[in-house]
């Protein structure tokens, strides 16, 4: 194991985890990776041990996700995820801070910027922005709550396949590592590795058809300061290239890059995604070279 790992109780006594990576370097800011609404510390395993080549990398599973403890469903917001993340970080001793965060973790970090911005020294928003397109929280509404029960893991690689469009690309041993970074191993069986109940908190289909969901604008406009990269899939139905230069408008220094052959979200380890992250990583240190390249 190349991680330490840490329970951590929130204020109302749900039990927190997060893997850390290279515990003990210090001097450069400390990444912190946020994983997506029904995803958990697992997708950082990507990029994870390499970032941790220079500095120190925490990795967490938002509550009802992984192996952090499931709680009243009215708790999976992204204020609450924000809140339990800065206790977190509080209590392992961590002040200042970059943020990677893939989809629900990227909105998490929009919201930590209205609460803890001189914290953040940087953040990479991977596949996700202000506005989310309809078509992909459709997609997501339609298969969340579910509790699948799969014979195997090649059944749960076929519903990976089914329920996320965009990676036709992938080689199969890709989409068995894609399907081990999201579902548990039950004896042996795939299971699903997050709280059913996180669909109780999503937007309702026709709140979504409505247009109803709501858009962060003002959030990212406090980060106009920070290093701040965006990461789009290629063929992303949650993020638009219109959302992307409309970012840029509002964000005149904003690196994006969009990734080829990925749909929601990119992996983090394709050669754009590596090639950007390390020139953030540059801007979130001041310039200085992170040994990265």
């Amino acid at each position: 194991m190349d991680y330490a790992e840490h329970l951590v109780p929130a204020a109302d006594g749900t039990m927190l985890y997060a893997r850390d990576y290279a515990a003990d370097r210090g001097g450069l800011a400390p990444i912190v990776c946020l994983p997506g609404l029904t995803r958990n510390s697992r997708d950082f395993e990507t990029i994870a041990p390499r970032l941790a080549k220079t500095r120190r990398v925490l990795a967490l599973d938002f509550r009802g996700r992984g192996r952090s403890g499931r709680a009243d469903p009215a708790t999976y917001r992204p204020d609450q995820e924000v809140a339990d993340t800065l206790h977190v970080l509080d209590t392992l001793g961590i002040g200042r801070f970059a943020i990677i965060g893939t989809s629900r973790g990227g909105i998490a970090a929009m919201v930590m910027a209205a609460r803890a911005l001189p914290r953040m020294a940087g953040v990479v928003l991977n596949d996700i922005g202000p506005r989310i397109d309809r078509a992909g929280l459709l997609r997501i509404r339609s298969y969340l709550g579910g509790d699948p029960q799969f014979a195997g893991w090649g059944e749960a690689v076929a519903a990976l396949k089914s329920s996320n469009p965009g990676f036709g690309r992938l080689s199969e041993d890709e989409w068995q590592a894609f399907a081990r970074r999201v579902y548990r191993d039950e004896n042996g069986l795939p299971r699903a590795d997050y709280d059913p109940a996180l669909s109780l908190n999503f937007p309702s289909a026709a709140d979504i058809e409505a247009g109803r969901a709501p858009e962060l604008w003002p959030l990212l406009d406090l980060m106009a300061e920070a290093p701040l990269l965006v990461l789009r899939g290629e063929h992303s139905d949650l993020l638009s290239a219109e959302t992307v230069a409309r970012m840029h408008r509002h964000h005149p220094a904003l690196d994006s890059v969009t990734v080829r052959d990925r749909g929601h979200v990119p992996f983090l380890d394709e050669p754009e995604s590596l090639a950007a992250i390390d020139r953030w990583l540059k801007a979130v240190d001041g310039g200085g070279h992170t040994g990265l390249l």
